[in-house]
Formats: C-alpha cells, sequence, structure tokens
C-alpha cells in the first residue's frame, strides 16, 4: 500500500507535465475558481488513472475532492477518445449532487436507477450515440435484469473508466456493507485490459483497505491496487459528548438550544419513531424543522433535501436515510440523539459538516436504549444458515417471485431480499426477469465468516461506548479507529478545550417535553388482504378480507420505538422482563388513549387475548379497562388446538398460519351486533388480532376495536 502526501515530480516527464496542465485546467473548469490547484494526494491519482490506466483506491476525508479526481480523469480520458464512465454509486441523493456538480463543469452525466425508468430509453440512445461522458448507476441496478443483460455487456466493453464510491460498502468489514457491492469483484473482472478503476471512500481501516484491494485485483495483468492515503482529520469540527439520564432531558436540551447552533443541520436518530417523533417535538418548540426518513416519499425527500441546501430550514431531523454522499459543504453542525453503532459510521455522518467553514459543531447525546437499537439491527440484517438453507430449499429451476417465496419460507421481505442477493452473489442464486431462479450450483453457509463479521460488529460498538467515555481527544479517537496514521490531538473538542457547549437543561423546557412526550395513543390500521400464498400452508384464505370479517382501526398505548412511553414499555414487555400485572401509570395512560379515540360506537364489552408470553399484564389490562370504563369483561378467547404459534419475524404467512383457527369464542357471551374491545399486550404482525377480531365477528359482535399497550415497531 503506497500513501501519497505530494503530487509526483513532473519536471523530467513531458506527458506527465501535458496530462497536469490538463487537469488543473480541467480541475479550475469544476470548481469555477482560476486559482485553484489540486491538494495533496488529487493529481496523483488522476495520473494514475489516465497516464498508467491503473487501478486505484483513494482514503480521504469527507470534503476533500473524490469527485474532483474521477471526473477530471474522465474529462482526460474522453479527449483520448475513451468510452463514458461507469460510475457505481449508493443513493439517490449522492447521485443527484453528483449530476449537478458534472454539469457545471461540462460533463453530460446522467443516471439510471430507480426513480427514473421513464427515461431509461432516452438514456440508452444517448450512450449508444456516445453523448454520455459519465453513466451513475447503484449497485443494485447492474443486476437488474433488463439493464445487466441488454445493456451491461455493451456498456462494459466501452468503458473508459470505473469508478466504484463509497467502496467501503465493497467489503465485509465496511461499516455499511452491502451485498449487492460485493458483485462488483465480477464487474471489474469483466473489463477489458487497460481499463482504470477508481475507488474511493472516506471510512476505511487496515481491513477494509487490503479487503477493496484484494476486490479490486482483477486480473494478474492488470497489475496492483495503488492506494492513496490522507490523513482523515477534520479540523473544522468541534466534538464534544453530553450525556443526558433520559430521552426527555435530550430533546429538552435540544429544544432549548437547537437555535444557538450555527447554520443550518442535521439532527440523527436511530430510528423512523424517534425521527417523527423529534420532529414534531421541535416544530412544537418554536423550530423550523421537518423529518427526513427511509418511509418518506422520494419527491419529498428531494424537496426536503434541497430546503436544507437553501438554508429553508434549521435542521433536518434524520435517519441514516440521509447519509453518504450528501452534499452541503456549509453544513453548520450535526447533532446525534442516540449513538450509531461504530465510531467509523459515526465518522462518516458526522462528516457532512463544515467541509467549506472553518467550523461546525458536532454534538453526541447518547442514549441508554441505544445498545438494544444495535442489537435489533445487527440481527435483522445478519443471514443465519436456517434462513439461508430455507431459502435454497424453496428455490427451484422455475422463476419464482418474492411473493410467492415468502409464503414458502418463513422470512420478513426485507430479510428475504438481502438473503436472495447473498445467494446471488454467492453464485446459488439469479435474478432473472419475474423474480428468482435457483442456478444449481453447490453453496454452503460460510458460518466463520459470518461469526468473524458478527465479533467485529460487537467490537465497533463497544469502541463506540469508548469513544463516549474516552478521556482523550475525540477526533483522534476516530482517526485511530480508522487506522490513520496522522492520528493526532484536534485541540478543539470538549476533551481538548474544555466542553463548549451548555450542559444544563431547564427545569420548565423538560417539564414542556415531558408534556409533549407524554401523548399517548398510535393509530393501528387493520388489516385488509389476506397474505399471497396463504393457501400452501393450510390457510384457506386468499384476497380482500371480507368487510363482515375485519376488525377497525385500533389503537396502542405507543410504540415500542418511541421516545416517551417507548422506554417504560420495553422495560415492562422486555423478553426479559418478568410477567406482571399491568402498572398503575400504564393502565391510566392506557385510559387516556380510550377517552382520546374517536370510535363511531363505544364498546360495550372487553375482551382478551390469550397471551402466551404475558397472560397476567394482558389480563390486568383487559379488566382494569373494563372496570374503569364500567364494561363487562367477558374473558379471554379460548386457545384451540394448542393456541398461537410461532413468535416474533418471520413474514405475513407465516405469521398468519401461526394464529389460524387457533381462537374460540365460544364460551364468551359475546352481544349480538355489538361493539368490543380487543385486548393484547403487544401488537407486531396485526395478525393476531385480526384473526382474534375475525373469531369475535363470527361469534356475532358487531365491530371489533383492537387495543394493545404496544406496537413493535
Amino acid at each position: 500500500m503506497s500513501t501519497a502526501s505530494t503530487s509526483p515530480d513532473t519536471s523530467t516527464d513531458t506527458a506527465a507535465e501535458t496530462t497536469r496542465d490538463r487537469a488543473l485546467a480541467r480541475l479550475r473548469d469544476l470548481v469555477g475558481r482560476p486559482d485553484a490547484d489540486f491538494h495533496d494526494g488529487q493529481f496523483e491519482a488522476v495520473s494514475a488513472l489516465v497516464d498508467d490506466r491503473s487501478r486505484a483506491l483513494v482514503v480521504q476525508r469527507t470534503g476533500w475532492g473524490k469527485s474532483a479526481v474521477y471526473f477530471v480523469a474522465t474529462m482526460l480520458l474522453r479527449e483520448r477518445g475513451a468510452g463514458p464512465t461507469i460510475l457505481v454509486s449508493p443513493l439517490l441523493a449522492l447521485m443527484r449532487d453528483q449530476v449537478e456538480a458534472a454539469a457545471r463543469a461540462g460533463v453530460r452525466a446522467l443516471t439510471i436507477n430507480s426513480a427514473n425508468r421513464h427515461e431509461w430509453d432516452d438514456v440508452v440512445a444517448r450512450l449508444r450515440d456516445d453523448t454520455v461522458d459519465v453513466l451513475l448507476v447503484s449497485p443494485e441496478r447492474l443486476n437488474n435484469p433488463d439493464f445487466r443483460d441488454e445493456h451491461l455487456p455493451a456498456l462494459v466493453a466501452r468503458c473508459g473508466l470505473l469508478v466504484i464510491d463509497e467502496a467501503h460498502c465493497i467489503s465485509d468489514w465496511g461499516h455499511d456493507f452491502r451485498p449487492d457491492y460485493r458483485r462488483l469483484r465480477d464487474l471489474v473482472a469483466a473489463l477489458p485490459d487497460g481499463i482504470p478503476v477508481l475507488a474511493t471512500t472516506a471510512t476505511a481501516n487496515r481491513r477494509v483497505v487490503a479487503d477493496v484491494e484484494e476486490q479490486l485485483g482483477g486480473s494478474a495483468a492488470a497489475g496492483a491496487v495503488r492506494t492513496i492515503r490522507g490523513p482523515l482529520a477534520r479540523r473544522s469540527l468541534r466534538l464534544g459528548v453530553l450525556a443526558l439520564e433520559d430521552a426527555t432531558a435530550r430533546l429538552a436540551w435540544l429544544a432549548g438550544h437547537l437555535a444557538d447552533l450555527p447554520g443550518s443541520g442535521i439532527v440523527y436518530t436511530l430510528t423512523v419513531s424517534a425521527a417523527d417523533d423529534t420532529a414534531r417535538v421541535l416544530r412544537r418548540a418554536g423550530h423550523d424543522v421537518a423529518a427526513y426518513t427511509g418511509q418518506t416519499d422520494p419527491a419529498e425527500r428531494e424537496e426536503l433535501e434541497g430546503r436544507l441546501k437553501r438554508n429553508e430550514v434549521k435542521a433536518l431531523i434524520a435517519t441514516s436515510a440521509l447519509g453518504m454522499g450528501f452534499d452541503k459543504p456549509d453544513l453548520g453542525f450535526v447533532v446525534h440523539l442516540g449513538a450509531p453503532s461504530s465510531p467509523v459510521a459515526y465518522y462518516q455522518q458526522v462528516g457532512r459538516a463544515g467541509r467549506a467553514t472553518d467550523s461546525a459543531d458536532v454534538l453526541l447525546l447518547p442514549g441508554p436504549e441505544d445498545r438494544a437499537i444495535w442489537a435489533y439491527f445487527a440481527t435483522a440484517a445478519m443471514p443465519t444458515e436456517e434462513k439461508a438453507t430455507a431459502l435454497l430449499a424453496a428455490l427451484g429451476p422455475q422463476v419464482q417471485s418474492t411473493r410467492v417465496l415468502e409464503s414458502r419460507v418463513d422470512l420478513r421481505a426485507s430479510t428475504l431480499e438481502l438473503l436472495l442477493k447473498v445467494l446471488d452473489v454467492d453464485g446459488a442464486a439469479r435474478r432473472v426477469p419475474g423474480g428468482w431462479v435457483s442456478t444449481g450450483q453447490p453453496w454452503s453457509y460460510d458460518r466463520d465468516r459470518y461469526e468473524r463479521i458478527a465479533a467485529a460488529r460487537e467490537a465497533e460498538q463497544r469502541a463506540m461506548l469508548d469513544y463516549e467515555s474516552t478521556p482523550g481527544c475525540r477526533m483522534e479517537f476516530l482517526q485511530r479507529q480508522l487506522d490513520d496514521p496522522d492520528a493526532g490531538p484536534c485541540g478543539r473538542c470538549d476533551r481538548c478545550a474544555g466542553v463548549w457547549y451548555p450542559a444544563a437543561v431547564e427545569a420548565d423546557a423538560r417539564a414542556t417535553i415531558a408534556g409533549e412526550l407524554d401523548r399517548v395513543g398510535v393509530p393501528v390500521e387493520p388489516r385488509k388482504l389476506w397474505p399471497t400464498g396463504a393457501d400452501t400452508l393450510g390457510v384457506p384464505v386468499k384476497g380482500r378480507i371480507a368487510p363482515g370479517e375485519q376488525v377497525e382501526t385500533g389503537r396502542v398505548l405507543a410504540r415500542l420505538t418511541d421516545l416517551g412511553w417507548g422506554g417504560r414499555l420495553r422495560q415492562v414487555l422486555d423478553t426479559g422482563a418478568p410477567d406482571a400485572e399491568c402498572p398503575p401509570e400504564l393502565l391510566r395512560a392506557c385510559v387516556q388513549v380510550l377517552a382520546d379515540w374517536d370510535w363511531a360506537s363505544r364498546p360495550t364489552a372487553v375482551v382478551a387475548v390469550p397471551s402466551r408470553g404475558r397472560p397476567r399484564f394482558t389480563e390486568s389490562l383487559a379488566r382494569g379497562l373494563a372496570e374503569i370504563g364500567r364494561l363487562p369483561y367477558l374473558g379471554a378467547l379460548g386457545p384451540r388446538g394448542g393456541g398461537p404459534s410461532g413468535g416474533p419475524g418471520g413474514n405475513s404467512t407465516y405469521r398468519l398460519a401461526g394464529v389460524w383457527d387457533r381462537f374460540d369464542a365460544s364460551a364468551l357471551d359475546v352481544p349480538a351486533g355489538a361493539p368490543v374491545l380487543l385486548v393484547d399486550d403487544l401488537i407486531d404482525s396485526r395478525w393476531t388480532v385480526t384473526v382474534a377480531g375475525r373469531e369475535l365477528r363470527r361469534a356475532g359482535a358487531g365491530a371489533v376495536l383492537p387495543f394493545a399497550a404496544a406496537l413493535r415497531a
């Protein structure tokens, strides 16, 4: 691995001197400044691609100018008759910024992605006419059957430069590993000899660098990978960590001090519900903010990005959906309500700030719930041998859609898609028009690999906790996590220069936020369609649920992930917590939900779901609601056939099969034609209350109103 600190000496090399002159002119066009010059390492990277036609990995901090390298190299290569650049980019927001940056320099850049399917034919025609300099594609698009089979081979044959942006995603050890990136190794190997390849990232330690170098290795004729690495310290960032006791205090601090932070910025949360809650609370406190999550409509996301860039909002309250590549050079601050699961991921997100300013504030407000959230996401993302084996057994030579596969394998849609991609990259499955097929190639679960990845993730989580409590420089800590040889004290963070942020939370602000977070009641929409393939598991239903068998829109006190009641509900309903009677404060809050419920007709009786895990809690909640509401408590539905089976996770078809025909209302005196309140401890997939409610409707209830203490997501 080589490290670049200065541009190469070109005094005796006329060709290199000419390249540098042309490159410098192009750079100045790109940035719009006649006095611009290359940063250390930039021209070395350009020359490696243009003069040497090498494979290069650039590891440089955010804002160093990695995009300038590939745009300048593209222009020089095109001048020499090369074909268009293929730029593999992970996010739509990043693509939009890259296309705009290219246009400013006269680079004709187009993109093919899931949001512009209507433009594909025009893009292909322009590629055919050679009027495109850069084509941006997502790694997922490379495996789209139409694109992969009809367009990619010709594009690869004409490719003048391949660029892999955010290249840490290639690596198993990268903080944002994505299975689709792993197939880029095959794309690199398919390139004609002499085609340069550039991989770029701001977040790679030694292990990730070595992994990416191996992925870029290609054929022996391609030669070694040249790695150009610079110092990763962000001198403009002023880092700090403020530990407060609970979500109320964290939000009260933010509501009281958001206006004092410089310019506009990003407030990161770990979950969608936390982003929504935070945005709501801050807006009520008078701040101009908006939520930005993976559930935000794509058009709205683009609008929100533009508003933040134009400083029309104080902050976007965002999940990691607003991450890699979002480019606002003057972003004034980044605040985290809850810590990311690794220092490397944290460095990547805070690197959005202070790219073109002398100073930007970065503050972490960790929460006690962080570790539970890390564990949940780690479990959801890691394929298990049991899941992989079951999916392989369900695949065959006939094309099967993901909908059909969901009816044959007990996997959530997101887990199923992830595992299919893993099997695809490993050669055991293939995506084709209409779905997926088995390739028939032998495949075995790489237990050692996944155990090593799991161990690495756990080590990263411990390191994040160490970052929060380190007595030394915080920037130096992050640099050392990235194996930066130039790591050293920054002189600006709260450890080097002292606490720069106010630590006190005003009592009035805390009381106001507590009142906001104590708001109760979350609607739960009813299921209206039976899942595809239910009949294959012995459940004789399909299509729409008959109106006379549906439940009404239900309510829960709160989501388990909510910032307010979520923490208290997790303490009571956590897997390790003992089954006990519903605490009085929870019961009072549930009564308030019922009081605020705008139902068409008040329920006339209460029925409980027979709970396997928390029968004492569920019955005490149902009895308590009945007593306070002066309603008859009819008891719990009887279990039929051993009662419900299955557990959290899995997909809709299997969750339905686990509760189908498992409830019996025959022993209950259900009032004919009257509304019934159906009480459970926790609503997850909604199939339990759907099937239990159907049984009550068939027993004569006029309407069923589902209610539970918590909603899992």
